[in-house]
């Protein structure tokens, strides 16, 4: 489906199911941008083609282009999902990203967004649906409110948690970990290191990274009960499709191995300085009492000191761990619309109905 803007303006706007993430003028754009890695060529390319016809969503993807010339100057990757028969329209997640924003300058969102005329035919191009939920957001934004025609940007319950890296590793570690936790964390590395040969790797090799992703997809299934999608085929593949294709670009991805053998692993997106940390998995029964989980991140945060990275990013989550490494919580922020009597019906009755709160779950992922 594709509607273009006749009338005279700056810009003009078309809505289609089809759009080439790895094209030359994607890539120009994201890199003028303000997104955040999860609008990543590579990434967004594997979560429509991968994840998006495996989970029934209809990509919709509003490109916004300079009407004299044709040059692409935004993209709002969406999609559109049903959830117990309400429509939705959402951002290009699935449950993999951690942040999510417009692709575009700071500039071009304020300029667009400052034209009722071209926000009124963005809208145009998301109906219908009963809800649009915008999620993950980094920050509030007017024009991005006015994009999506919201009139409000509420604080999610969850927060982002980061911590800023400096030259110096030893400095860094002082810095930001309590001394009694350092002294800890030292006791447990020479404990783990006396168990054999340890090797650090960030791995380029496409045989070692699909090696420690399944080490790492067995890991965590023994230690987490249910709802973990590393564990289904579909978000495997996607992961692992991401780690090799965008290895020499975007993706980090961290083997520790043990005389040989895999028994960690970490994938991480490196984007503008700051390194996300998106998945782990370690061998948990053999190591517990060597804290393996926390030495991961240590060893990540020393090579990316090494790289000059400026940011550790443990992204979103209110686990307690991420407190040990320094991190400050961030707030992230939600955009919320009604399209439909139902779709107000329902978000009035979040707190109330017991199918609307497991929307509100499955939403959440």
């Amino acid at each position: 489906m594709k509607s273009d803007v006749s009338e005279p303006t700056a810009f003009s706007i078309a809505a289609t199911s089809q759009f080439d993430f790895l094209s030359e003028e994607y890539a120009a754009l994201f890199v003028e941008s303000s997104a955040t890695a999860f609008q990543h060529p590579i990434w967004l390319d594997a979560v429509y083609r991968k994840l998006a016809p495996q989970l029934k969503s209809i990509p919709l993807i509003v490109t916004v282009r300079d009407a004299a010339d044709g040059h692409l100057a935004m993209v709002l990757p969406l999609l559109r999902r049903r959830y117990r028969g309400l429509r939705t329209v959402e951002f290009a997640d699935l449950g993999v990203s951690d942040y999510v924003a417009p692709v575009a300058s700071d500039a071009t969102i304020e300029a667009v967004s400052a034209d009722p005329f071209l926000c009124k035919r963005i809208n145009a191009a998301l109906k219908p649906f009963d809800m649009l939920r915008i999620r993950k957001l980094r920050h509030p934004s007017d024009a991005v409110q006015r994009l999506f025609g919201a009139t409000d940007c509420s604080e999610m319950t969850m927060g982002a948690y980061a911590v800023p890296l400096g030259p110096d590793f030893a400095a860094w570690r002082s810095n930001s970990i309590s001394p009694s936790y350092r002294k800890e964390l030292d006791k447990k590395s020479r404990q783990f290191h006396r168990k054999g040969k340890v090797e650090v790797h960030c791995s380029t090799d496409a045989a070692m990274i699909e090696a420690t992703l399944s080490k790492m997809q067995e890991y965590r299934r023994q230690r987490f009960d249910s709802g973990d999608l590393l564990q289904d085929r579909i978000y495997f593949d996607f992961y692992l499709d991401v780690a090799i294709r965008a290895r020499e670009t975007l993706c980090r991805f961290y083997s520790v191995l043990m005389d040989g053998a895999p028994v960690a692993g970490a994938m991480c997106l490196s984007h503008k300085g700051s390194l996300l940390i998106i998945l782990t998995g370690f061998d948990h029964d053999t190591y517990k009492s060597q804290s393996l989980g926390s030495l991961i991140f240590e060893m990540i945060a020393n090579h990316a000191i090494g790289v000059g990275d400026r940011e550790l990013d443990f992204t979103i989550g209110d686990e307690p761990y991420k407190i040990l490494f320094g991190t400050q919580k961030s707030p992230i922020y939600q955009i919320v619309r009604f399209g439909s009597l139902s779709g107000a019906l329902a978000g009035a009755a979040v707190q109330r109905s017991a199918w609307i709160k497991d929307l509100a779950h499955r939403l959440a992922g």
